[in-house]
């Protein structure tokens, strides 16, 4: 696709499409998405599967006294516009009006940010094959008993954004991404264990099949042999991946719209201590080589580094246009809209748990005895409201500071609050899996359920 020739030609559409239901008396917004995607997915050297495809679409929000209205079409043919602007209107007159429901205004500037890599489009895809074949390749080299490997991918993106409303706003970017992953099993008598690596980012050349291989290699091989321990109390420190499965249910709880619906463990909490002090949790949609990194959110509002808990206190919440305005506050640029078909919700981008200054390994080595986490199962099942949780977990015995056997079959439980007012600290290695990050985090003790 040429991106730079499509942008002018949707701006020129979006203005279009929102001047015709601004003419019938509505405020109006176009949100136009266009891309194209390729994954690649090969087992025992051998492509499984290739498959390209290419997505567009706009999607047209307005209001009318109050009430919103939406429709999309894929189609951007006269005749299908003209049906996509009644259809949203006529949503409109049958929708519950709420008076803050608005549109945001134009804004004098965006961040300017480099998310466009033109050797994600310009390399072959023989050479991304081959990119995935090593990773399957360092991943078997590693260790012998590195035996079936379940997945072993490769899949990038190339998308243009455009956004256009009736209140000035006119603007759009396009940005690509790319990423390859690894689940591989090792197996060693009737012990059988499986481990992933992957990695995302903006750049093609910082994805490197060799660390994503052995990385993999690595997690699979190192917990053959597991086995479970008696129930304890002892600290336990989490990896970089398991961190970031706990983020996964503290980000919609960050939510202005969970706190509004009543549906958030934060509720009524700004202001207050709600972790340990050496915690700071950060939504950045404008990070350097952020995955979820863009000039603007999905309303066109510029996009911002909000910190969300500073040294343990919690500051505010995550909002976009509509629950800025039920708490009189401004959006953080945070109106999440990952398709055409949808109107904006309240969402995260680079979203993390800031790095520390301690190596993972001074964190571990003051340990006598403890549990080194790298896995977590049912981490869906903790309750977003009350935080608690109970999950099973897997991962590495600390003796006497070092990392000994393998262990599993174990269940960790508790509330979140209490788990981040107990972390006591933090590592230097924050690590993002996708959009979300974390570093090691130590918790200075946890009952562990053998």
């Amino acid at each position: 696709m040429d991106y730079q020739a499509l942008q002018k030609q949707y701006l020129d559409l979006a203005t279009q499409v929102v001047e015709k239901a601004a003419g019938k008396g509505a405020v109006a917004e176009a949100y136009i998405s266009a891309g194209e995607s390729l994954s690649i997915e090969v087992r025992d050297q051998e492509v499984e599967a290739l498959t390209t495809a290419r997505d567009r679409g706009l999607g047209l929000r307005v209001i009318a006294d109050g009430r919103v209205g939406f429709a999309y079409t894929t189609d951007f043919c006269p005749q299908a516009i003209d049906l996509c602007v009644e259809q949203a209107l006529a949503n409109a007159r049958i929708a519950a009006r709420d008076e803050h429901n608005c549109l945001p205004a134009r804004y004098p500037e965006y961040p300017g940010l480099d998310l466009f890599d033109q050797e994600i489009t310009a390399t072959p895809v023989e050479e991304k094959i081959e990119l995935v074949r090593e990773i399957e390749r360092q991943a078997r080299a590693y260790d012998p008993r590195v035996k079936i490997t379940e997945s072993c991918t490769y899949n990038d993106s190339r998308y243009l954004v455009v956004i256009v409303n009736s209140q000035g706003i006119a603007t759009a970017y396009h940005a690509a991404y790319c990423g390859a992953s690894t689940f591989v099993v090792a197996v060693e008598n009737e012990d059988s264990q499986t481990g992933f690596g992957l990695a995302y980012s903006l750049r093609y050349k910082n994805i490197d099949p060799a660390k994503i291989g052995r990385e993999g290699a690595a997690r699979a091989v190192r917990m053959l042999g597991a086995k479970r321990i008696a129930t304890q109390r002892a600290p336990v420190v989490f990896d970089p991946y398991v961190a970031t499965n706990f983020l996964g249910v503290i980000a919609p709880a960050l939510t202005a719209d969970a706190v509004q619906k009543g549906k958030s463990l934060f509720r009524g909490r700004v202001g207050q201590q709600v972790a340990s002090p050496i915690i700071n949790i950060v939504d950045d949609g404008r990070r350097a080589d952020g995955i979820a990194s863009a000039p603007f959110d999905g309303e066109g509002v510029p996009t911002q580094h909000t910190v969300l808990v500073d040294k343990g206190t919690l500051k505010g919440y995550l909002h976009n246009t509509y629950t800025a305005a039920r708490d009189g506050v401004k959006s953080t640029g945070n109106g999440a809209r990952g398709t055409f078909k949808t109107t904006p919700e309240v969402g995260t981008t680079n979203f993390y748990i800031e790095a520390g200054n301690r190596t993972p390994e001074e964190i571990i080595k003051e340990i006598p005895r403890g549990l080194y986490v790298t896995e977590v199962m049912g981490m869906h099942t903790a309750n977003p409201i009350s935080g608690d949780f109970s999950v099973g977990a897997s991962g590495l015995w600390i003796e006497n500071g070092e990392l000994t056997r393998p262990v599993r079959g174990v269940a960790i439980a508790g509330n979140i609050i209490g788990l981040l007012e107990n972390i006591d600290a933090v590592g230097n290695d924050l690590t993002f899996f996708g959009s979300t990050g974390a570093p090691t985090i130590r918790i200075a003790a946890m009952t562990i359920s053998g």
